[in-house]
């Protein structure tokens, strides 16, 4: 990672803590009031030694300086404690925000992007590297202020006492952050590597785990276990390298650290032996003095000695930030959201003028477009992979920005409320996606306040309730739709379709994975539900064609016939090759 990127991705996580500005200036604001209590309670002790071995005060009279030892102690335990709670709500707060700035950047960008990173490298982005700024806004941003902060209070203390010994402290003070940064630039690469890999191991693992069952039909299971026990290896060492550094940079900073210290200690040293006889006003140099000053000089390195040690999570941070920041950042056309609502009184008409359908960079992914979907219409879109059919259903539902005019009831969708629209579409896709938990659970996606009754007719009505009536409501769907076949978790899917109550339903392949018995009750389903909406359905079976009102057919991102199945299978074309092909392929 070059300079100019560590750079701007420190100035990014410093923005990033507007919302915690109040607790970030409490908890420097602590830190400044321990140092001056430090600095009295230095007083304090330097007075007990000095009234005890050198002018044998009576212990009554010492009384006021043990409970002012007391009291500053006591006032700095408290205080430290209220930081530690200020610094660990300070980067739970900027995590949550980080997360939700990430959350709404997903949701802007829409599934166009998202599936084109495995969703193990999401998953980390999302926890582990959002998690290693943490101490960033915890820790680092108020030792560095602090860093600065305790060395003038305590160097205002010394000065007027000794100004050799103040010198002293002046002139050692650099050399730490010194070597600190040297050590931090070679930190923040090794933490950046070290984030990296971590992003590909996780996604790795992810996808191995889910293709499990695939990778042992075809008894490459070994392999790939070794694949991933080379990128553990790999993590492995990245860590140790992160890990050496931090500790090479505490070891170079305790160094240069105890020669300061031992500097001074040799100055009053030969000062008391009468060697050295500068530094003192021209007053006497009294045990006071050299216990004041020896006791504060390794509080004068304790917080850059601190920062050394934060310095690693400066490091973390930057490389965790690369690849958030690397998302966040990055310009992907969107359809934008405005405030117009589109009337959605009746069912869906649809428009599309000229329509391209853009990818995020841009990349036209269509022709220009013309058609139109009347209201309460079953009409099929159809063709090869590649043709464009997909692009065009992520165009309909607003996750891919467009050229030309796609209008909704009259209505320009890229000038209307993108979230409203959504909720008046209901869809059922390929593969359906149920998650962990029960029957009901995953129907409520559909509708969260639907009652029994109406989730009992949804059921009915999608050819589900046979299934669901012997296992129950609460029957419990184990991580990725196990414990039901996949008929089953399609009716399921029709049922949640139901709740939605959605004025336009989009259907992709709805019966692909489906054998005969299971695919003649979905069809029955969609029957039966495409009268009370509009709907669009991309389909290969001729079975699925037979019953729609309207068939579009594409090829190569170009709409070249529509009409109805018995006027498009007398005609000569693409659509009657598609059928011929699909005709031989079930013989």
């Amino acid at each position: 990672m070059d300079k100019l990127r560590q750079k701007h991705l420190q100035k990014w996580l410093r923005a990033q803590q507007a919302p915690i500005q109040k607790l970030m200036r409490t908890n420097i604001a602590l830190a400044t009031l321990s140092a001056l209590i430090l600095v009295a309670q230095t007083y304090f002790l330097a007075m007990l030694l000095d009234k005890l071995i050198m002018q044998n005060v009576s212990r009554n009279e010492l009384i006021p300086y043990f409970l002012g030892l007391i009291i500053c102690f006591t006032l700095r335990a408290v205080i430290l404690w209220a930081r530690e709670k200020i610094g660990f709500e300070a980067g739970r707060q900027l995590r949550n925000h980080i997360r939700q700035k990430i959350l709404d950047k997903i949701h802007l960008v829409g599934p166009a992007i998202i599936n084109q990173k495995p969703a193990g490298s999401w998953a980390s982005i999302m926890l582990e590297q959002v998690e290693n700024l943490h101490n960033f806004y915890a820790r680092f941003l108020p030792q560095q202020s602090l860093s600065v902060i305790v060395p003038i209070v305590i160097l205002i203390a010394v000065f007027p006492l000794n100004w050799a010994a103040a010198l002293i402290l002046m002139v050692t003070a650099p050399l730490i952050p010194l070597f600190m940064i040297l050590v931090g630039i070679a930190a923040a690469d090794s933490s950046q590597k070290n984030m990296d890999t971590l992003a590909r191991l996780s996604a790795q693992f992810l996808d191995r785990l889910r293709g499990l069952e695939t990778l042992r039909l075809f008894n490459r299971s070994f392999e790939q276990t070794q694949h991933i026990e080379k990128t553990t290896e790999h993590f492995r060492e990245t860590t140790m390298d992160v890990l050496k550094l931090a500790f090479l940079s505490s070891a170079v900073l305790e160094f240069f650290t105890s020669i300061s210290i031992a500097l001074m200690a040799v100055y009053f040293g030969f000062s008391y032996l009468g060697q050295i006889e500068f530094g003192t006003y021209s007053t006497p140099l009294t045990l006071f003095i050299g216990f004041f000053c020896l006791i504060l000089a390794p509080e004068f390195y304790q917080p850059l000695r601190d920062l050394g040690a934060y310095y690693h999570d400066r490091a973390a941070g930057i490389g965790a930030a690369d690849a958030i920041v690397d998302f966040l950042e990055t310009d992907y056309l969107t359809t934008q959201q405005n405030e117009r609502t589109i009337s959605l009184e009746s069912a869906v008409e649809i428009r599309a003028e000229n329509l391209v359908v853009l990818s995020p960079q841009g990349v036209p992914l269509t022709q220009p477009l013309n058609f139109h979907i009347p209201s309460n219409h079953n009409v099929a879109l159809v063709g090869q992979s590649g043709a464009g059919k997909t692009s065009l259903i992520n165009a309909i539902l607003g996750f891919l920005p467009y050229q030309g005019s796609l209008k909704i009831n009259g209505q320009e969708l890229s000038e209307s409320n993108l979230a409203e629209w959504r909720k008046h579409i209901a869809w059922v896709g390929q593969n359906p996606l149920l998650l962990q938990g029960t029957i009901k659970e995953n129907l409520l996606l559909g509708n969260i306040q639907a009652n029994d009754e109406e989730i009992d007719r949804a059921l009915t009505r999608s050819q589900a309730k046979e299934f669901t009536d012997k296992l129950g409501l609460n029957y419990e769907i184990k991580d990725g739709g196990m414990g039901i076949s996949v008929g089953q978790a399609q009716r399921l899917a029709i049922a949640r379709a139901l709740l939605r109550k959605g004025n336009l339903l989009l259907l992709d392949e709805p019966t692909a994975s489906l054998d005969a018995q299971s695919e003649n009750l979905v069809l029955q389903a969609l029957n039966e539900m495409s009268c009370y909406q509009t709907t669009l359905m991309i389909t290969h079976r001729i079975e699925d064609l037979k019953q729609c009102d309207h068939i579009f057919v594409m090829r190569q991102g170009e709409i070249i016939q529509c009409g109805e199945f018995a006027q498009l299978q007398r005609e000569e074309g693409f659509f009657a090759e598609l059928l011929t092909q699909r005709q031989q392929d079930i013989q």
